[in-house]
């Protein structure tokens, strides 16, 4: 399994991203750590490969294998998120490849939704009391995809539109058209290739997903 690792100029924070399977970031204090954590997710993350229908591929991913190290931003040591593209990531990707991601961020969505649907909005509070509710997680899902990586691909909504569930159904469609017509056109998202932007959008789904599971009381 090719992994990248961005690691924080301080080096408070390493993330461990598989690039060949968006959602599936994990971060630590050290590379190792990092590359423990993340292996330590597959087995969560096989949920979504099998929902995508690559449950085999998979399996057959093979042990941790560092392809890049990446140099990050202060972002990267105080969120613990990927802030920075790699040099793999700006090879690009062919169509069916791109395809095949976005299948896996389709379902890293459809997890995310199905998640929150499922428990209150009363969720566990951490161990400083801290912990957003349900539908606060909900609503900044939503508005970080709205102004932080739809813009990126020129897909723009109102605001009115994040709390409609068919209406996020339909302005994601919106931005995957969108990633796909930035592909055909040989674009860039910015100064992000489009294997990083849906790295991106899935991590923060997934995450959010597993952060509602692990805080559910029920």
């Amino acid at each position: 399994m090719r992994v990248v690792l961005e690691i924080g100029p301080k080096g408070r924070k390493v993330v461990a991203g598989a690039l060949d399977w968006p959602g599936l970031d994990r971060s630590g204090p050290s590379e190792a750590a990092a590359l423990d954590r993340i292996a330590s997710y597959v087995p969560r993350y096989a949920t979504i490969a099998e929902r995508a229908g690559l449950s085999g591929d998979l399996a057959q991913a093979g042990e941790l294998e560092v392809v890049e190290r990446v140099p990050g931003s202060s972002s990267t040591d105080f969120w613990g998120i990927a802030h920075v593209p790699s040099r793999t990531e700006a090879q690009g990707l062919t169509a069916a490849e791109l395809e095949r991601r976005l299948v896996l961020l389709q379902v890293c969505w459809a997890y995310f939704e199905g998640v929150a649907a499922g428990v209150t909005g009363e969720l566990r509070l951490g161990p400083r009391g801290g912990g957003r509710p349900r539908d606060v997680i909900v609503g900044h899902v939503h508005v970080s995809e709205q102004h932080l990586w739809w813009p990126k691909v020129e897909v723009r909504r109102a605001k009115d539109r994040l709390y409609d569930p068919a209406a996020v159904r339909a302005d994601r469609q919106a931005y995957l058209d969108g990633i796909r017509a930035y592909h055909a056109a040989g674009r860039t998202a910015r100064t992000w290739p489009l294997a990083f932007l849906v790295r991106r959008t899935a991590q923060h789904a997934l995450d959010h997903a597993w952060e509602i599971e692990d805080r559910d009381p029920g």
